[in-house]
């Protein structure tokens, strides 16, 4: 059976994990990205840059998604009637359910945006007979480039110590972009898996806290946090940096998702936050 595999946003950092793992599973892999393909190429891997609106595709079985999902409807609406796919995987994100009801209107647009990607991509693939699975991650780190996780660490490199807005209760499921891209193949090849969607957390739930303290310990620093006011936290944030407005107003919510039914249809089975590599 051949295998040759698409994978759209290769350069993110699911597709860092993934590709080599395509390549030890014997995929003759195409990875398109916008940004410049690796200098080091990898042999079975070819790349190509290319924008998805415009990209034209090619003679794959296997798509493995990973660019921003409201991109895929209208592609796969260009290609399907020459389409050659047969299983598609591709990732949307629990902001779906958490920014849905945002104070920011940004947020809810991004929610709205998700919802209705996938909804245009499942009906895309049950109208051509194309085998489909969303994979919903929760807060993903792991290679030093996501906008949670190695912020914090850039923060605390430059400044020592981290800023939380009260007690910082809320609790959290950072999830390794290995663990995303592990998930993908055991997807892929699970019939349970087709045509479902599944929301993909950690190993682990601790409090924004807790994971902020782990980062700190990563780094070889000891913890120092100070907890501030709203008032104080907005005064702080013009002063030293731009701390991001959701990840202030978030710190004491609770963002937590069951996985239990990726474990059950595909064995899903990630690794905690704390004590491993976070990539930092």
């Amino acid at each position: 059976m051949p295998t040759h595999a698409l994978v759209t946003g290769a350069t993110s950092q699911i597709g860092r994990f993934l590709l080599p793992r395509l390549q030890s599973a014997c995929f003759t892999v195409t990875a398109v990205t916008r940004q410049s393909p690796p200098t080091k190429k990898r042999a079975g891997i070819t790349w190509q840059q290319a924008d998805l609106p415009s990209y034209l595709g090619n003679q794959a079985q296997f798509l493995f998604h990973l660019a921003p999902l409201p991109l895929l409807p209208p592609f796969l609406a260009r290609m399907a009637h020459n389409s050659t796919f047969t299983r598609i995987i591709a990732f949307s994100s629990t902001s779906c359910f958490t920014k849905y009801k945002s104070p920011d209107i940004r947020e809810r647009a991004i929610a709205a945006q998700l919802r209705e990607a996938e909804s245009a991509f499942s009906a895309l693939c049950q109208a051509h007979n194309m085998g489909w699975t969303v994979l919903r991650p929760t807060l993903i780190y792991g290679c030093g480039i996501d906008k949670n996780v190695s912020f914090i660490a850039r923060f605390i490199r430059r400044f020592g110590f981290f800023p939380i807005l009260g007690r910082g209760t809320g609790l959290r499921q950072p999830v390794h972009a290995d663990d995303l891209a592990a998930a993908c193949l055991q997807a892929c090849f699970s019939p349970a898996a087709v045509n479902k969607a599944y929301n993909l957390s950690g190993g682990e739930t601790l409090t924004y806290r807790d994971m902020v303290e782990a980062i700190f310990r990563q780094l070889g620093k000891k913890p120092r946090i100070i907890s501030v006011p709203l008032p104080v936290f907005k005064m702080l944030s013009r002063i030293v940096t731009r701390l991001p407005a959701a990840m202030i107003t978030r710190m004491n919510q609770d963002l937590c998702f069951d996985h239990a039914a990726a474990y059950h249809d595909f064995a899903y089975s990630p690794r905690g936050f704390r004590d491993n590599d976070m990539g930092l």
